[in-house]
């Protein structure tokens, strides 16, 4: 080997060693701030757990309590906001991998999706105020969810798109050739093939929407009381959690550290179902 080759080979290893130092670096970094937040919600949180906190509606200053409210707030809003991002984004994801996606139309929507996919939530907030809060001169726990569906629905059509191309084509070819219909096969057949990623982008929806504050704040404000009525104001996690944490008061602030470990922990639970679904499934 001549003395060029051995200073490019030289270079090359110096080069790599940098790039990897640099990859090893930054996720030290990021693994030490994921670190440093999960032990302050586990530090300030897991010592305010117990029975009231799912028993009890949020409390007076000074006064025993819980979040038995918002927490039945936020899953009765996001169970309502999943089900129209669900049937809007599979259908919508199914639409472009399988039919119009690159036709012109098709284009125009995956552009706008992709639009909501990166537009901030305040502002969606602020769209559905307009649209359902101000017309009816109220806030409500319907407007709320109207809002995280907005929020989900991109996730689930950009995740749908990806899993249903990722079907092999002879799937469809073997149900057109045996007579099925284009739409037969994609519900029988395609849809079966990709529902643990179908199952995925729903959880990936969820979990995104589920610690939303800003869209809440505009559209179902918040409610001390217990409240199964969608069509009036309606607790949640997100709003208590910003209501008690920017109080004076020792005990709403105790409540606000459990009200986030709370979210914490469900959007992990939701993350790793969903990886595990996502994850290929061995063959026997």
């Amino acid at each position: 080997m001549s003395a060029f080759d051995m200073g490019r080979v030289a270079r090359r290893r110096g080069t790599n060693f940098v790039f990897v130092a640099l990859c090893g670096a930054a996720t030290v970094i990021a693994l030490g701030a994921l670190a440093l937040i999960l032990g302050s919600l586990l530090y300030q949180g897991l010592g305010g757990i117990d029975l009231k906190i799912f028993t009890m509606t949020q409390p007076a200053p000074g006064s025993p309590g819980g979040l038995a409210n918002a927490i039945v707030g936020s899953i009765m809003m996001c169970a309502a906001a999943m089900v129209f991002a669900v049937i809007v984004g599979v259908l919508a994801g199914t639409y472009l991998a399988e039919y119009g996606g690159r036709t012109p139309y098709g284009h125009a929507v995956r552009f706008l999706n992709d639009v909501l996919l990166s537009a901030p939530s305040i502002l969606i907030g602020l769209f559905v105020y307009q649209l359902m809060v101000k017309p009816f001169h109220g806030f409500s726990g319907l407007a709320g969810a109207v809002a995280l569906a907005l929020l989900a629905a991109p996730i689930v059509t950009r995740t749908t798109e990806d899993i249903l191309n990722l079907q092999p084509a002879q799937l469809r070819e073997a149900g057109m050739a045996l007579g099925a219909t284009r739409a037969f096969v994609v519900r029988k057949v395609i849809w079966r093939a990709g529902a643990a990623g179908l199952v995925t982008a729903g959880l990936l929806g969820f979990a995104r929407i589920s610690g939303e504050t800003a869209p809440l704040l505009f559209t179902a404000l918040g409610n001390q009381f217990f409240s199964l009525d969608l069509f009036h104001p309606m607790a949640s996690l997100p709003t208590t959690i910003f209501q008690f944490a920017l109080s004076a008061y020792d005990d709403w602030r105790r409540l606000a550290w459990v009200g986030a470990l709370l979210i914490a922990v469900a959007v992990l639970s939701i993350n790793i179902v969903g990886r595990m679904l996502a994850r290929p499934q061995a063959r026997p």
